[in-house]
Formats: structure tokens, sequence, C-alpha cells
């Protein structure tokens, strides 16, 4: 059987399927898996030997759904939408029509909505999404398990970070730090960021890595990597594999609840991740992440306000977002 597994955003989102599709690989050696995503997400499947990659525009307008079937009609057995958006329904429907068996995930949205928007069952925790993924398998005939630890090490993206990074010392302690989220609700204040990072370059045994993305960011985090020593900015330096490779040699992740907190997770390694208008009864904690690594403002009866962060505040004083550096810094 081949099966064409769409999931096209976001980073996160796509990097939560990898431990869900690790188990399908394994547990069915002799069928084929393709995922469609975007170009820049290739490098989180490359180990699996029966799963391949189709690169697919993250917009994918009509015309591309029109391909997009043309394409795969006569390639494969079963479509399973992990997006279940406009789109890929469209194009679910369309694939349903050729004769395929189609299954798309159930995301809940009406019950996040009354969460989020009317504050209506904050008292029960719902599913997280790799137990919506794996119920949406486990609907397409195909069972997982939860045995996934870490992504094999590529050999070629480790031997290129050390050559740009250095060997770490047995006595030293690397801790990356990716401050940044789309969202300002989903961000702590520059203030107790640059807080956290100055306290923790003081230790000379301490090197300090920052992780981020995008053209503004970047330049913020060269700035702060020339200010403050022993620490250094790997924005816009490292390919996606060149990443998982840094991270693996890290001793903790600190990060918002955004992409490297699943990033993280593909290679084991523990990561202390601060919630502010977002919140783990959503379903977005990482993989096999410690709950007691989660740091978040427990007052606030306004929480969450939001799934996946929002550039508005209801009452205009982002509440949610002041946590003092001392807080991170004892959790580390």
């Amino acid at each position: 059987m081949t099966y064409l597994i769409i999931r096209l955003a976001t980073i996160g989102n796509v990097a939560m399927t990898v431990p869900v599709i690790a188990s399908l690989s394994r547990r069915y050696p002799n069928d084929r898996f393709v995922i469609a995503s975007k170009k820049n997400l290739r490098a989180m499947f490359d180990s699996f030997e029966n799963v391949e990659f189709a690169e697919v525009d993250n917009h994918l307008d009509w015309k591309g759904v029109w391909d997009f079937w043309r394409e795969w009609r006569n390639k494969v057995d079963a479509v399973i939408d992990l997006q279940s958006v406009l789109r890929t329904r469209v194009f679910g429907t369309l694939m349903k029509l050729s004769g395929k068996r189609v299954t798309r995930v159930h995301y809940g949205r009406t019950r996040k909505h009354l969460i989020t928007v009317w504050g209506i069952g904050t008292k029960h925790p719902l599913p997280s999404e790799f137990e919506r993924y794996e119920d949406t398998f486990r609907r397409a005939g195909l069972q997982t398990d939860e045995e996934f630890t870490a992504l094999p090490v590529n050999k070629t993206a480790a031997k290129k970070v050390q050559q740009l990074v250095g060997k770490k010392e047995k006595d030293e302690r690397w801790i990356g730090l990716a401050p940044f989220a789309k969202s300002r609700s989903n961000m702590l204040p520059y203030r107790v960021t640059k807080d956290i990072i100055e306290n923790l370059s003081k230790d000379e045994h301490t090197r300090i890595f920052l992780f981020g993305a995008g053209v503004i960011e970047t330049e913020m985090l060269r700035q702060w990597a020339s200010v403050f020593p022993r620490t250094e900015s790997v924005a816009g330096r490292l390919q996606l594999e060149q990443e998982l490779e840094l991270m693996r040699h890290l001793d903790v992740m600190i990060c918002m609840d955004s992409a490297n907190q699943h990033l993280s997770s593909l290679v084991g390694l523990r990561a202390i991740s601060v919630w502010c208008a977002t919140h783990p009864i959503i379903g977005f904690m990482g993989w096999k992440q410690h709950r007691e690594d989660i740091i978040q403002r427990h007052d606030l009866r306004c929480r969450p306000c939001t799934c996946h962060g929002t550039n508005h505040c209801r009452y205009g004083n982002y509440a949610c977002r002041q946590i003092e550096a001392e807080t991170i810094i004892k959790q580390i």
C-alpha cells in the first residue's frame, strides 16, 4: 500500500508528525508513505527508508490542488489528511472520486474555540496533537506506538556543525535559547530574554546558542550575541538538519510554545518551554517533554485566549507575558 500523508504547516505541527511517522515506518516496512509538506522540512523524514517526501507549496492555491490531484491520483492507494483545511478537503474529495480511501484528522476546532474565546471546558485537557494523529491513522487501518525517542544522527550535518561551532568540552554546558515566536502573545518581553542571557553568560563554562529565523530576528540575535560573552547566534547560519544536530549536543533548550520545542523533541533534548497566551491543555506539548519544565502563569483566568498565538490582548496588558527571568533560570 502507498499512503499519501498531507501536513503542510507549520514547522512545529509538521515536527509533531515525526514520532508517529517513525512508528508507521517501523511497523509497516512493506508499505510506502509519501509525506506532502514544505520543501525546507524534508530533513525531518530523510532517515526513514520507506518514507518519501513530496514538496508542496504551503498555500496550495486552487490550481495547485488540481495539479496535485493529477500528479498523485494514480500513484497512491489512500490519502491521510493531517491538515484538514478547505483546499486539502477539496483535494481529498477529488481523490475519493478517483476511488481512493481518504481519512481526515479531527482537530476539535469547536471545543478549542469554546476554551479560548469563552473559557468553557478549561478543566478538561483536550487530546494531544499526537493522539489526534494516532487516531487518524487508526481510522485508516494503521496502528502506531510510542517507542520513538530521537532521529538517528545525520553524520554529514554533525560534521558541519562541529566545523562551525567547535567541539563541546567535557566541563562545558551548552544551552540553547529560542526567544521568538510568530505572535507577540507567545513571547517574553525582550528585557526578560536579555536578563536570562546576561545571567547565563556570566558562567565561564557555559556557551549560549541563540536560535531564530527571519531577517529581523537574525539581526536582533546577532546584536545580542555581540554584547554578551560566550553567546553565539546560529540564526540564518544552519540548515534544518544542522540545527537538529546542534540541538543534539545541547544540555537544555529554552524556548517559547513554538517550533523549537518540537524540534528539540526530535533529538531527545529536554526543553524548558514558556507558555504565555497559549496553554498545554490545548494539546501542543512536545513529544515526551516533562510537564515540570513548562513555565506559565497559573493565576490568570483569561488563559488560554488563543491556540497558536495572537498579536492582540483583550485587556491590553499582556499579563501572560509577565514572567521573570529568575523563574526560568531557576528551572535551568
